[in-house]
């Protein structure tokens, strides 16, 4: 069934000349609308590679799949055509609805990346009745383009942290702006290597690992040793939040050996997480009966708040003073997982007190974090690594895919 609207998908397609439709053909059996491109005879393209205007050698039947016309899928046909340059020899011209190489429109990829950042691929794939694996390469394409112009040269501040990348013991590496609250890279693994491949990739991106002033990350040894090979200048400052973290560990440690004397702990492990401001009304009744038992856990208690405490000095050295009162505190407690922290407070003393020259942490990073974790989780895992990196950094990278789409 032909219709005689070339006009009006003209328009719609926003064709220049010497390009023009030639017909539509609608077919309501198959579900499908095929819109056939044609150009004007005698019409020369610039070459491909320089530019130059070159006349049409030959031309090479092609077809791209577009956006959905209401519920039909819809396909462009053309016989796209091929130039005879005298530098370059015969050439595939790029016409202007695709970008080479793709057997799909660029709204149609466009589409497929706006929904990409919303929704796991699997399910656009269902949408839009493509296997997933084509899908994947449109992504992968823009965010490597986007990619590839990207600029680190103001970058000064980095944040560093791991994400899980499946079961087991997989994660990826990722590194952060903490100024511009970006993305910036993100590697398979958590060794030394993975802060060398950033190094490599900020070069890259036009970036001077020697013009870093600042590194965050937690305790990772392997971090630790690769930010002080590749980012010499860097101020190598431990997260809070990360020490925050191990002290909650510690204090719910304690809790978990003395609840097999005290049985009224069982069940309190939420009560000891929160500060004594944030507790429920019967968090705070089970609270202030369980502290007339001169526990351990209420000890170890008192601890996490003054290690909250110090986070709040107006400076290093009223900082520096109250973390040695801890450490005292901590290593004569008589209970093993708070003197476990307080030598591991030791072994770290510069990189947690450095904190209060920039005060900067990785508490944004925690938050792309999670949100790559609910993508992973909607998505029911990915194939493979490359597939969640890329993820990341659509989500997570700030791209500007303006440039890279014509």
């Amino acid at each position: 069934m032909f219709f005689g609207n070339e006009k009006l998908f003209q328009l719609a397609l926003n064709l220049q000349e010497p390009w023009f439709v030639k017909g539509i053909e609608f077919n309501k059996d198959a579900g499908e609308l095929h819109i056939y491109i044609d150009f004007r005879r005698g019409a020369s393209f610039p070459c491909p590679v320089c530019g130059e205007p070159a006349k049409t050698h030959d031309t090479e039947k092609e077809t791209w799949r577009h956006l959905n016309f209401f519920q039909y899928k819809a396909f462009i046909h053309s016989r796209t055509p091929r130039t005879k340059c005298p530098l370059h020899g015969v050439r595939l011209v790029n016409v202007p609805w695709s970008r080479p190489g793709s057997d799909f429109t660029l709204l149609f990829e466009a589409l497929v990346l706006a929904m990409a950042a919303q929704m796991p691929v699997s399910a656009i794939a269902a949408i839009v009745d493509e296997h997933d694996t084509r899908l994947w390469r449109i992504v992968r394409h823009y965010v490597k383009e986007a990619r590839a112009k990207e600029d680190f040269s103001k970058v000064e501040e980095v944040g560093v942290d791991e994400t899980a990348c499946g079961r087991g013991q997989n994660y990826i590496s990722l590194f952060y702006d903490l100024h511009a609250q970006r993305v910036l890279f993100a590697t398979l693994g958590r060794e030394a290597f993975a802060v060398t491949c950033f190094a490599e990739d900020l070069v890259g991106h036009g970036g001077k690992p020697e013009e870093i002033k600042t590194m965050v990350c937690d305790m990772s040894q392997a971090y630790l040793r690769g930010i002080r090979e590749k980012f010499t200048r860097a101020l190598v400052v431990l997260d809070k939040f990360h020490l925050m973290k191990l002290m909650n560990e510690a204090l719910d440690e304690v809790r978990r050996l003395e609840q097999k004397e005290v049985k009224e702990l069982k069940n309190t492990r939420y009560i000891w997480l929160k500060n004594p401001s944030n507790l429920t009304a019967k968090q705070k009744s089970i609270f202030e009966d369980l502290s007339r038992l001169n526990l351990k856990t209420a000890r170890a208690y008192r601890m996490k708040l003054a290690l909250q405490e110090i986070y709040r000095s107006p400076d290093r050295a009223t900082a520096e003073e109250g973390l040695r009162r801890l450490y005292w505190w901590l290593v004569h407690s008589r209970l093993e997982p708070m003197k476990e922290l307080g030598r591991t407070i030791k072994a770290h003393w510069k990189e947690i007190l450095n904190y209060f020259d920039p005060r900067r942490t990785n508490g944004v990073l925690e938050a792309v974090n999670g949100l790559v974790q609910a993508a992973r989780l909607k998505a029911r895992g990915y194939r493979n690594v490359d597939n969640l990196i890329t993820m990341v950094y659509l989500i997570a990278g700030k791209l500007r895919f303006e440039t890279c789409m014509g």
